[in-house]
């Protein structure tokens, strides 16, 4: 074996550099595909997944003396558990270490979208002052919130929300109904949910429950003039083609969309020329403290493992049996 070294799909944050790079070279791929991947994991006891980098099997099983992954996010669908878990790998994520971040995002783009943002900005540039009297922009107070997903961000969402006067509800099948009435909010089922939200907000893990979850039969449940936003995959809405539809002949009046598959997204595709769709490259959470506190938290973790030392967050912790 050649020096150990820490492979990585994207560059790291200063301060996980400095946790790791004494347990091997940080050697840094020229993008995220698998083919650049590939030829740095030859020697690598540590890999890290930023963004759409993937833990393929193929990876894996080319980084012959590789003992950690680390996600700089609580997402793990990009790596191949299945592999990971045959050679004891253990996933090492950072639950929490956004949620703040992502809650933020969530609020921005509700009030950008409801109070009109985009429209108002290119009315004003473009010298219509009369705009001001063809529209009105919405209200958070006394609307509904929707929750798909009640865990750290959802939850952390709930209580931004309060001083606004709204109300909310949550889905989560994994979460009891009175761990919901503790943050105040309602749990209820999915299709009532999206009937009677004004806002729904998708926190939920990419699975096979959740692939596909928002449809073009759930889109036509929606009420009319409300908004969809999605922080959390991109596989969670059904297609760009059913949110298309949903806002060019209702119900929807905007989705504000950070996320996408595949990534990035064929901006071709006509949603994008849309005023009521409202987008970031899966970045609007990538706050500097988010960053810091994910980058510590994953390389605090993955330099447990090269020690023989047990990690606190770990998404296979059947790796660790």
């Amino acid at each position: 074996m050649k020096s150990p070294t820490i492979a990585c799909s994207g560059p790291l944050g200063e301060v996980a550099v400095e946790i790791l790079k004494s347990y091997g070279e940080i050697l840094i791929a020229e993008d995220s595909s698998e083919e650049a991947l590939l030829p740095i994991v030859a020697d690598a006891v540590g890999l890290v997944l930023r963004g759409d980098g993937r833990g393929s099997a193929r990876v894996i099983a080319e980084a012959k003396n590789l003992k950690v992954i680390g996600r700089s996010g609580v997402g793990y669908d990009n790596v191949d558990i299945q592999a990971a878990n045959a050679r004891r790998i253990p996933v090492i994520i950072t639950p929490g270490a956004n949620s703040q971040a992502v809650a933020e995002a969530a609020l921005t783009f509700m009030l950008a979208l409801c109070k009109k943002m985009i429209h108002w900005d290119a009315q004003l540039k473009q010298g219509n002052w009369r705009s001001r009297f063809e529209q009105s922009p919405g209200d958070l107070e006394g609307a509904s919130l929707g929750i798909i997903g009640f865990g750290r961000i959802g939850r952390r969402l709930a209580e931004l929300i309060r001083p606004f006067g709204m109300t909310v509800r949550a889905y989560d099948p994994l979460v009891p109904a009175e761990t919901a009435r503790a943050w105040d909010v309602e749990m209820t089922g999915l299709e009532e949910l999206l009937q009677e939200s004004d806002f729904v907000s998708i926190h939920a893990l990419l699975n096979e429950d959740t692939r596909g979850l928002i449809n073009p039969e759930r889109l036509r449940l929606m009420k009319p003039g409300s908004f969809l936003i999605n922080l959390a995959r991109g596989g969670i809405i059904a297609s760009l083609d059913a949110l298309y539809e949903a806002l060019t002949n209702g119900p929807l009046a905007g989705v504000g969309l950070d996320v996408f598959e595949p990534e990035p997204p064929d901006i071709s595709h006509p949603i994008f020329k849309l005023e009521n769709c409202l987008t970031s490259p899966h970045a609007i959470c990538m706050s500097q403290r988010a960053l810091y506190n994910s980058f510590k938290m994953m390389a605090e973790d993955m330099a447990a493992v090269l020690e023989g030392r047990r990690p606190r967050f770990v998404a296979n912790p059947a790796a660790l049996t």
